[in-house]
């Protein structure tokens, strides 16, 4: 059978097929009985719109493109979510591009850019100086999420990451916790490098210095096997700071179930992120909670704002949240 088109639906509704493509597109010059009328034809006759082509024609495909580079580790399925969400409310589409281990962004953005998108957001990675030429050159918006560059050449959102790691520091003296470790993710990315930062200055400004640190790669695994090398020390720590929630589960595990301690009798544990886990009362973890719904919106904000500002280089405070898997003590009770 052939398939209908918007020639079909037009004759049928008694209708211009330009009426049809606007009506379909949600155009607010059609009023609301023809437009339901042309979709119930529509329905009737098994048309749909072709997004290809009417992509040729407007030049425009109503896509935005989401490169992931972390996707295993919980924060990112939640990102990937709320992405989703808003962009179908604004009528737009998402297409997702996950960089395989061991790859890099450039590696993939290739392949995202034969679409055509009309913007892209990165997330959990950045992008070299001559990805950056390319989208530049193609007139594509991009935008950073959860990562920065050091240069302010291109758009990005974070947390307050250095502010958020201060406050978790200033918690973990208060409490009087003193030989205080920290388990980080990958030293070549801005979230571990200001979060690192932020912490060990505000403890310096107590007078305190770490005694121990660790990479866990942002994974569980990474997370556990940190927490064993520093707690089997010959000086265990009595706190220790993962930069990540998915490597503080990690260290929660390996406390508890790898080395038969009391958390946080023996050992206070703090993530970053607030993953949906990180409240389950097995876990119950201390953690500093990132506004992903403010991020999410003001990176969509800088994706398709029409002005051409100066690349902006955006930080958004979150809030600590205290469980049970650290023992403030009478100070900060």
């Amino acid at each position: 059978m052939r398939r209908s088109t918007s020639v079909d639906v037009a004759r049928e509704a008694g209708v211009s097929q330009s009426t049809v493509s606007r009506a379909l597109a949600g155009d607010g010059r059609i009023s609301e009985e023809t437009r339901k009328k042309i979709r119930k034809t529509a329905e009737r006759l098994g048309y749909t719109p072709n997004g290809i082509a009417r992509s040729l024609q407007t030049k425009k495909t109503n896509m935005v493109g989401l490169i992931m580079a972390d996707i295993l580790n919980p924060f990112y399925p939640a990102v990937l979510e709320i992405y989703t969400q808003k962009l179908n409310a604004m009528g737009k589409q998402l297409l997702l591009l996950s960089v395989p281990k061991g790859f890099e962004v450039d590696d993939v953005l290739p392949s995202m850019l034969q679409y055509e998108i009309d913007g892209l957001i990165v997330t959990s990675a950045v992008l070299s100086s001559r990805m950056r030429d390319i989208l530049h050159n193609r007139n594509t918006r991009v935008v950073l999420f959860n990562r920065s560059v050091d240069d302010f050449s291109i758009n990005s959102v974070c947390c307050e990451n250095r502010s958020a790691s201060m406050e978790v520091a200033a918690l973990l003296v208060a409490a009087g916790h003193r030989r205080i470790a920290l388990i980080g993710g990958r030293p070549d990315t801005s979230t571990h490098r200001e979060r690192s930062a932020g912490f060990q200055d505000e403890l310096r400004r107590h007078g305190v210095q770490i005694i121990g640190e660790q990479f866990g790669e942002n994974t569980y695994g990474g997370g556990y096997r940190a927490a064993i090398n520093l707690l089997s020390g010959p000086t265990p720590p009595d706190a220790i700071f993962c930069i990540a929630d998915v490597m503080a589960l990690g260290a929660l595990d390996a406390a508890r179930f790898g080395l038969g301690l009391k958390v946080p009798r023996d050992v206070s544990i703090v993530g970053f992120d607030d993953i949906p886990s990180a409240a389950w009362p097995a876990y119950d973890l201390t953690t500093f909670r990132q506004p992903i719904e403010a991020m999410v919106g003001r990176s969509l904000s800088l994706l398709f704002d029409p002005a051409d500002f100066p690349p902006a280089a955006i930080r958004i405070p979150g809030e600590l949240i205290i469980r049970g898997s650290t023992n403030i003590g009478p100070a900060t009770a």
